[in-house]
């Protein structure tokens, strides 16, 4: 059988109106819900409302590749399979967790003995492809042979490769509203034909809030959890709270460690701790350890902290902060969580200082930007026959022998000026310390 005869793997639906993968009743009510068209997707307003980009570029079908970029449940695939569905495009979806190299070229093979169909061809967790798969895709998008369509939870700007990158629309889509949820939950109780209608089953407005609420914004989870709901009752049963309890016990925070939720959150913790609020440091923290964050990490971040931001306006902190990570290792959890809620309020409400962090800085600039500076001969070491045959040491002036142990010496050859104390708590004192030996020693270099 030549390659042109090969039957057709991917043929195009019957009826273009219907959505690609139509829902079977034997599929869960997620899927069996999926919009069949953009005005039915629900949450993403900034992407779909009139006048956007997007609805343009499909209402025209003159769009190119596209990436959506969001959490789980938020649409992605939705999107792509309402923008198939009123393109009529043929629409071939592979899950990059359990495609290869072998089926990508066949899949673009077929895509490009058919152009007249304008294949789409959706991706699903696109950042588990690797490079060379994602290389492979290059110049079938390049001549338009197949239009993409990638769905990541991870930030593209880290997992996709430039070139595909650069070729695509990029859209961020956000976790969806409660309210949101809940208006698709109540269509799929009373829609008969794809959703659970044939239960007779009813909920309060606030019931279906609450149980989008426990699934922080993702609509498939929360249309599964509906399902199972629904299914546990008798026809025409109502859904109360007590319907609830389980899933607020078995809530589960989403947190991906290592991944774009780890670094997200970790961020939100070290700008709160920086911005002196306890509260948002507080929320953070449990989060974090609700998602399973490792403990060690977090008390890193705070010895970090503990010298970036605090400094010298309270030096109380460091010696708290790195006494904090022993005690982590020293008793773990979950009673170490105690001792990582007292050093971040610690933190969180000390004064702040960053002198250090850019006293530091201007120390690289300067060693960067000119010739580096010898050391001068008086504080040179002057033990052993040559350094002291060369005078190493001669003219070094002991800062004891001096009232508050300033001597008036130099201590650079080019004196710089690197440091500029806060005038916020301890910190305030050593600049007026500073300010006063600045006094003493323009006084004795005056005698010299």
């Amino acid at each position: 059988m030549s390659a042109t005869d090969q039957p057709d793997l991917f043929p195009e639906p019957p009826d273009p109106t219907v959505m690609p993968g139509e829902a079977s009743a034997s599929q869960p009510l997620a899927a069996r819900m999926r919009p069949r068209g953009l005005a039915e997707v629900v949450g993403q307003g900034h992407i779909t409302g009139e006048g956007n980009l997007l609805p343009r570029l499909v209402a025209q079908n003159r769009f190119g590749s596209l990436i959506f970029y969001g959490p789980p449940g938020c649409g992605k695939t939705s999107l792509a399979e309402s923008i198939a569905a009123e393109t009529k495009s043929r629409f071939v979806r592979v899950n990059a967790v359990m495609s290869n190299v072998a089926e990508l070229r066949e899949i673009l093979a077929i895509a490009r003995r058919r152009p007249e169909a304008r294949t789409i061809l959706f991706i699903d967790e696109l950042h588990r492809f690797n490079k060379s798969q994602q290389d492979l895709l290059l110049p079938d998008v390049e001549e338009g042979n197949v239009r993409l369509i990638g769905a990541t939870t991870h930030n593209p700007g880290f997992y996709v490769n430039p070139p595909l990158l650069s070729r695509s629309h990029l859209f961020r889509l956000e976790p969806l509203a409660p309210d949101a949820i809940a208006g698709v939950m109540q269509r799929a109780l009373a829609d008969a034909e794809r959703g659970l209608g044939a239960r007779r089953c009813t909920a309060d407005e606030k019931v279906l809030v609450d149980l989008a609420t426990l699934c922080d914004g993702d609509l498939r989870r929360a249309l599964n959890a509906l399902e199972v709901i629904v299914l546990s009752l008798d026809e025409g049963a109502q859904i109360t709270p007590a319907e609830l309890e389980v899933f607020a016990r078995e809530r589960r925070i989403r947190y991906d460690a290592d991944e774009d939720e780890h670094y997200d959150t970790i961020s939100a913790f070290i700008k709160s701790c920086r911005g002196g609020d306890p509260d948002a440091a507080m929320y953070w923290l449990a989060k974090m350890l609700a998602g399973g964050e490792d403990p060690r990490f977090i008390a890193r971040r705070l010895v970090i902290l503990a010298s970036e931001d605090v400094g010298l306006a309270d030096p109380m902190a460091l010696p708290l902060a790195v006494a904090a990570h022993h005690a982590v290792d020293f008793v773990g959890l979950p009673e170490a969580e105690l001792t990582l809620a007292h050093a971040t309020l610690y933190i969180a409400t000390a004064p702040k200082s960053n002198s250090a962090t850019l006293a530091l800085g201007a120390a690289h600039a300067a060693l960067k930007d000119d010739t580096v500076q010898p050391v001068p001969l008086p504080l040179r070491d002057k033990s052993g026959k040559a350094s002291k045959a060369n005078q190493h040491g001669k003219g070094y002036r002991y800062s004891h022998d001096y009232p508050e142990a300033i001597s008036g010496q130099d201590y650079l050859e080019k004196p710089l000026s690197l440091y500029t104390p806060k005038a916020v708590a301890w910190e305030a004192k050593i600049s007026d310390r500073l300010a006063r030996w600045a006094e003493l020693k323009a006084q004795l270099k005056a005698r010299d």
